[in-house]
């Protein structure tokens, strides 16, 4: 049965007709055009459904739109700032850290969900951060070089 729940995604409150059991997901993609995160597993385990709900990285497709009511979600999509690229954008893209792309919304989300929440991690703390997702095409370390450098743009990086 239809409910309407209420959020707010990319700093624009929205107003959506669901059952309240299905995929986060499904929402963004399907009602609300947002098409940064991916459907890869469906389980939760890949990551590349990852976005913020309220400012914690979660996995879209295994969190039903009934645990987003009056929370404020934040996609790819919105993680950029007023004509620029959020610092962890810029570096995946500066260290040419994707190679497919698919899977590359989940550790951008992740990664920037994580120096958000521990802005002077280790490089022992970035890899347990990102330890969940999965890369088929085998750009890890690129994408641990893009982390380190956005970390250091953002002035965060550990100097001991």
């Amino acid at each position: 049965m239809a409910r309407t729940i209420d959020f707010t995604v990319n700093g624009r409150r929205e107003s959506v007709e669901a059952d309240p059991r299905t995929p986060l997901l499904t929402v963004l993609r399907n009602d609300l055009g947002q098409h940064g995160p991916k459907f890869g597993c469906g389980l939760g385990q890949c990551g590349a459904c990852t976005v913020h709900m309220d400012g914690v990285a979660i996995r879209s497709c295994a969190t039903p739109v009934s645990s987003a009511r009056g929370t404020h979600i934040t996609t790819l999509e919105g993680l950029a700032g007023a004509g620029t690229l959020h610092a962890v954008q810029q570096a995946f893209i500066d260290e040419q850290a994707a190679q497919c792309g698919y899977c590359i919304n989940g550790w951008i989300m992740t990664a920037a969900a994580l120096l958000a929440s521990n802005p002077h991690a280790s490089e022992q703390e970035i890899r347990r951060g990102l330890s969940g997702l999965k890369c088929r095409c085998g750009t890890h370390m690129s994408i641990l070089r893009a982390v380190r450098l956005a970390q250091a743009r953002l002035g965060t990086a550990r100097t001991a």
